[in-house]
């Protein structure tokens, strides 16, 4: 996913936070009849790179219904790697105040209908990594276990699972069933500006807040509308509520194929939230209103 700030955008890896009942939640009504210009639909798509999913390693655990699921860890060299880091400064990070300091990048698949070696239908899950850090994960247990704890919950998150934490790695099998093409970003650019004009204000939904959401900070207020209103949607405008911001330069957006993960400095406001719809991440802007203090984000959707 892209990582952005107002002063210097840069590649973001995947935080996993939210659950699909927030999809339920989502109030979707005609962002054009609020006054949004809806953008062009004919951008050029350059940024995007194919991920081929090379096999690494293979996790089995159990969903909530006992049927078998397998995670497909895998590598490929155009996914970025991780900061280097020590086990040790893992373990210190994981234990301050700021446990989210560490991000490993990483493409997660959907998931693909398989049969296990008794012929029984499963789930498969691909993950892919930088081949660097999975060779990393091999010698270093602490890596690993963080890996494999982020991963699952990005699972659970993503497509509204329950996964079993008694998982084994396979020991004669790297991967299970076959491993589909990802598409990530190569590089991201500025997608968010300052206005001084108030633009026209959406209808608000509720509060959302996921039970397990590890907030690093207090989940704003926001609304999510769509265009047209019925149907697939040509675009999602998302209005964003922070109050306690000043200026645009505290605060960090990621936006993601499907995800808006929105940071600020000293932990003021945390949110993370998938989208029901894939976005044209190339296509995506947003505007910080420093009158009314929300953040406005237009991204146009994927055709069906």
């Amino acid at each position: 996913m892209d990582k952005l700030n107002m002063l210097d955008p840069d590649s973001g890896a995947m935080d996993t936070d939210m659950t699909e009942a927030m999809y339920n939640k989502l109030l979707l009504e005609a962002a054009s009849q609020q006054g949004y210009p809806v953008p062009p639909n004919d951008a050029a798509k350059e940024n995007v790179l194919q991920v081929v999913p090379q096999p690494g390693f293979c996790l089995k655990t159990k969903a909530a219904d006992g049927k078998k699921a397998f995670i497909n860890v895998c590598h490929a060299e155009n996914v970025p790697a991780p900061k280097e880091m020590t086990d040790q400064e893992l373990l210190n990070l994981l234990d301050s105040e700021d446990p989210f300091g560490f991000r490993i990048p990483m493409s997660l698949g959907e998931p693909h209908a398989e049969l296990d070696k008794s012929g029984n239908g499963c789930t498969a899950y691909d993950v892919v990594v930088n081949p660097g850090f999975l060779e990393k994960m091999k010698t270093s247990e602490v890596f690993r276990a963080f890996f494999i704890s982020v991963t699952m919950e990005g699972i659970e998150d993503k497509y509204n699972q329950t996964l079993s934490r008694e998982w084994v790695i396979l020991k004669n099998k790297r991967f299970i069933g076959t491993l589909p093409e990802q598409r990530i970003r190569s590089k991201s650019k500025p997608l968010i500006t300052e206005m001084d004009n108030s633009a026209p204000a959406l209808p608000k939904a509720p509060k959302l807040d996921a039970a397990d959401l590890k907030a690093r900070g207090q989940t704003p207020e926001y609304r999510i509308v769509q265009d047209p209103a019925e149907g697939h949607p040509e675009y999602l405008v998302a209005e964003i509520d922070l109050p306690k911001v000043k200026t645009v330069n505290s605060v960090t957006l990621d936006i993601g194929e499907d995800r808006i993960l929105l940071e600020t400095r000293s932990n003021v406001y945390y949110l993370d939230i998938y989208l029901p719809f894939y976005l044209l991440q190339d296509e995506c802007g947003a505007q910080f209103n420093r009158k009314t203090r929300i953040l406005t984000i237009t991204m146009p959707v994927q055709p069906s």
